[in-house]
């Protein structure tokens, strides 16, 4: 294995139960949330770009652009993040072997941050490695994505479990943080009222 590489992983399986529908085909200036999110890592440098899907997945890639994207299936995704995560993880151990590269670190992105850019995601991938435990911050506050180092998957995914995703492995474990508020918000999307613009007309 010659190729060396970081790879994107985007969570958007969730049935975005306090939105009203999957979080995956909510609409920002005209483009679905999965589409944006997979763009953003893409423009940050993540190759491959791995994308979990659940909740009316055939709705998703049916209305998605997501042909240039590994997508990964997840049945269980009603037990919460954490079963994507490991999902994601396993498939992307997969990827590597079947493709011959050797990918270093994983960006992990939840589908519903619209305000995460990709100066963002290419600002904490500067950091990455096989050890690299990064993440974002927004003024001060954790954030993504979240940068994971190959030696870290196997403890990552050990430690998914419901909703927590990685929260408990990088609570355990130094964190590299890395400010973006200059290039990026952060904006994290739970319902309607949070989209900017919102009038709830």
């Amino acid at each position: 294995m010659s190729e060396r590489r970081v790879a994107g992983l985007l969570l958007a399986a969730g049935g975005g139960r306090r939105y009203g529908l999957p979080k995956a085909l909510v609409e920002l200036d005209g483009r679905l949330f999965v589409d944006s999110a997979a763009r953003v890592l893409r423009e940050g440098g993540c190759a491959p770009v791995l994308v979990v899907l659940g909740a009316r997945a055939g709705q998703v890639r049916a209305r998605a652009e997501l042909s240039d994207c590994l997508v990964v299936d997840n049945p269980l995704w009603t037990t919460g993040m954490g079963s994507s995560l490991r999902a994601g993880l396993t498939a992307l151990r997969e990827v590597g072997q079947a493709r011959s590269i050797e990918i270093d670190a994983v960006a992990v992105l939840p589908v519903d941050v619209p305000g995460v850019t990709g100066a963002a995601v290419r600002r904490v991938l500067a950091m990455a490695g096989p050890a690299a435990l990064v993440r974002a911050t927004y003024a001060g506050m954790p954030g993504h994505p979240v940068l994971i180092g190959r030696e870290h998957w196997s403890g990552v995914y050990e430690s998914a479990n419901g909703d927590v995703g990685a929260r408990d492995y990088l609570r355990r474990n130094p964190v590299s943080d890395v400010p973006c508020e200059d290039i990026a918000t952060g904006l994290d999307v739970d319902r309607p009222e949070d989209l900017p613009g919102f009038s709830g007309s």
